[in-house]
């Protein structure tokens, strides 16, 4: 089935990590922050979360960050 969840490749949209593994990706899915930014789903990494957290709360554009 094409757009399954599981089937999403994770990549930050900040700084471009990646989780490393199938169990790294699960723990992503609970963990990293998922927003939707020009009708596409966006993931932000916990470090660049923290970092920008008063961003993300405003809702700003992540062009602003």
């Amino acid at each position: 089935m094409a757009g399954r969840a599981d089937d999403e490749h994770i990549v930050c949209a900040t700084c471009g990590t990646t989780p490393v593994d199938d169990e790294a990706r699960a723990l992503a899915r609970s963990t990293w922050a998922r927003g939707t930014e020009h009708r596409r789903r966006v993931w932000t990494c916990p470090h660049c979360s923290r970092e920008h957290l008063r961003s993300i709360e405003g809702k700003l554009d992540s062009s602003w960050w």
